[in-house]
């Protein structure tokens, strides 16, 4: 038995290593899927992906230039539906197209907290939406606008002195219709944002690399999340590591 006693005590002490290391990364790993402010701060000038929950900034909510809805980021587009100049050679026909004539996202930044954490709580990390790409977030307003004609007011002027930015293009062709689309996302909206960590003042933004946009998708479904993995892995190593000193120990005394 004292042997054995001295075997496990071994054991113990061989899965010890193991265990402080897979419980440190457990720490790490959950820090930065809580997204707390020093694990960002940690990876500054690195490009990273996380998902949180979306919520005003350090201004407050935004409203959504066309449709007026509170949100926290917002962008919107119009686009200009013709008639090409020249008719298909084979069909001798004109073919329906468009061409984009304004396009406008918000650049005033937004906050991310943790999945789970109450959306009252004040943004850990920033998203700085100056130059970003968004996909599968809320189509807030989509309406189309005849063409103006001569002596008739178009049903929905309204939005034309919504429009943010200048409106601009080649226009081509005979006009058909305009097509005004924004999309928005509302505080408490999971997201995933892929960019780069950049310290300012000593609080994390996520910003578009230099030579990528900001990448912003909405998340129906959390990701499986790796702190899980390495809290599971970390709680069988330092399990392992007590039964064998308990074990090793209790032979030994055993023994004596």
């Amino acid at each position: 038995m004292l042997v054995i006693g001295a075997v496990l005590i071994v054991v113990a002490a061989v899965l010890a290593v193991p265990a402080v290391i897979a419980l440190l990364r457990y720490t790490a790993h959950r820090d930065f899927e809580r997204l707390r402010p020093r694990a960002l701060v940690a990876r500054d000038g690195q490009d990273i992906e996380v998902t949180g929950i979306a919520v005003a900034g350090p201004d407050g909510e935004d409203e959504s230039r066309l449709a007026r809805i509170a949100c926290v980021w917002h962008c919107h587009e119009v686009l200009r539906h013709y008639w090409t100049p020249a008719p298909d050679p084979e069909t001798g026909e004109r073919e329906r197209t468009y061409d984009p004539i304004a396009e406008y996202g918000e650049e005033g930044p937004f906050g991310l907290i943790g999945l789970g954490a109450p959306e009252d709580r004040a943004a850990t990390v920033l998203v700085d939406p100056a130059d970003a790409a968004a996909d599968g977030i809320d189509l807030a307003l989509q309406r189309v606008v005849g063409r103006p004609q001569k002596g008739v007011r178009a049903p929905a002027d309204d939005l034309l002195p919504r429009v943010k930015g200048r409106i601009s293009g080649l226009f081509r062709g005979e006009t058909i219709e305009f097509e005004y689309r924004e999309w928005l996302i509302k505080s408490g909206t999971p997201v995933t944002v892929r960019g780069r960590v950049q310290v300012r003042d000593g609080r994390p933004f996520l910003t578009a690399p230099p030579d990528d946009k900001l990448r912003i998708t909405r998340t129906e479904q959390p990701p499986a999340q790796q702190a899980a993995r390495t809290g599971r892995r970390a709680l069988l190593l330092g399990g392992g590591t007590l039964a064998s000193v308990g074990a090793g120990l209790l032979m030994l005394l055993g023994a004596v």
